[in-house]
């Protein structure tokens, strides 16, 4: 199967990998300067070197490799399915659940199970590691992802990343009470210059927007809704702890002590609102608060 070559405006100027990768959800560095040795990306007719130096308004045409063929066994793993046609399928992910395989979670994984639900129907563009997935959700972070089940619907749901209408909505509780009800954190993440597990706020880094809402504060905690402008890594637990309210329970950007009675971070991805990609038509999923958030709520009093 070969990929159709599609278009892309650059939205922000940069080298031409970095910028490749931020627009391409998915598309690691790594592999945005394959494409772009193989000569897969042009500007005006000419091969693009991958450090290139690309302006904001510069036209590409990008030309995707064949995928590789999906080395990854199907598995009967029951699936929360919260939305599903012949483009996309928008799944209820639990907490504890790896969403592609990776060293230490070979299989069991939700790539896994979407191979079997979807008959091997998936998108190709992110090759055998995630195939189908357009966006991803942390192992301990739980609520909606979406999945492509074409090449087709992939392009077109990466592209509403890029222009940020791909709508994403998390309700989370986070350490500590904020002075505002509302506000913006527009601040870069990049890998931790120490720790390269972990991500951080750096100048280096790449462009991130997390809106946030305060829902509730009870007994030095809050409960707050965040809306992703951009999908970085950690993004809403990098910004929060470097807002000084980390999220309850994680031992990675906030306290090293795990909260009993809570696998990981509390953050559910509660709504996502898309275009569909053959109707244009608007889709709204929503996810309702699990139990084991409701009863960290119900633990300190918050709305």
């Amino acid at each position: 199967m070969t990929l159709p070559s599609f278009p892309l405006t650059v939205t922000e100027p940069g080298r031409a990998d970095a910028v490749l990768s931020a627009a391409l959800d998915g598309l690691t560095r790594s592999a945005a300067q394959r494409w772009l040795e193989e000569g897969r990306v042009t500007l005006g007719g000419r091969a693009l070197k991958k450090n290139a130096r690309l302006q904001a308004g510069d036209a590409l045409l990008i030309t995707p490799p064949q995928p590789e063929p999906v080395d990854l066994v199907p598995q009967d793993i029951p699936l929360d399915v919260a939305y599903e046609d012949g483009d996309v399928i928008v799944v209820n992910k639990p907490v504890g659940m790896v969403v592609h395989p990776a060293p230490g979670h070979p299989d069991g994984t939700l790539v896994n199970a979407l191979l079997y639900h979807c008959k091997n129907s998936l998108s190709g563009i992110n090759g055998v590691l995630r195939p189908g997935i357009v966006h991803r959700i942390d192992r301990d972070t739980s609520g909606l992802i979406i999945a492509a089940k074409n090449d087709r619907a992939h392009l077109a749901l990466a592209a509403q990343i890029q222009d940020h209408s791909l709508f994403r909505l998390y309700h989370a509780v986070a350490v500590g009470g904020f002075k505002e009800d509302n506000g913006t954190v527009s601040a870069p993440i990049g890998r931790h210059r120490t720790d390269r597990k972990r991500m951080a706020v750096t100048p280096d880094g790449r462009e991130a927007v997390t809106h946030w809402q305060v829902v509730d504060v009870q007994n030095g905690h809050s409960h707050i809704t965040c809306r992703l402008e951009t999908g970085r890594t950690h993004q809403i637990r990098v910004h929060m702890a470097y807002l000084g309210h980390p999220l309850l329970g994680d031992t990675v950007y906030g306290s090293k002590k795990p909260m009993p009675g809570l696998a990981g971070q509390c953050l559910h991805a509660a709504r996502l609102t898309f275009t569909q990609p053959t109707t244009g038509e608007r889709v709204e999923v929503g996810a309702p608060l699990p139990e084991w958030f409701e009863s960290v709520l119900k633990r300190y009093g918050l709305e």
